[in-house]
């Protein structure tokens, strides 16, 4: 399931604690993501799924559940 794939490189890249993960979780209010973060992010997560992710995608991106949607 992509959402274990995409906790887990949250996770190891940005040394978040498992449990302060969700499918609701807003990147932004919850960990204090800001947009190179995100960016990062999006990065590894395109590597990892070998899929990409547009930049108007991306914009609509607030929540780990909204990678899981583009990713799935």
């Amino acid at each position: 399931m992509p959402y274990e794939k995409i906790k887990q490189i949250i996770c190891e890249e940005f040394e978040i604690d498992e449990d302060d993960i969700s499918l609701d979780t807003d990147l932004v209010a919850d960990l204090g993501f800001d947009e190179l973060d995100i960016a990062d992010l999006c990065m590894s997560l395109e590597d990892a799924f070998e899929k990409e992710i547009s930049d108007e995608d991306l914009q609509e991106i607030e929540t780990v559940g909204d990678f899981v949607k583009h990713l799935e």
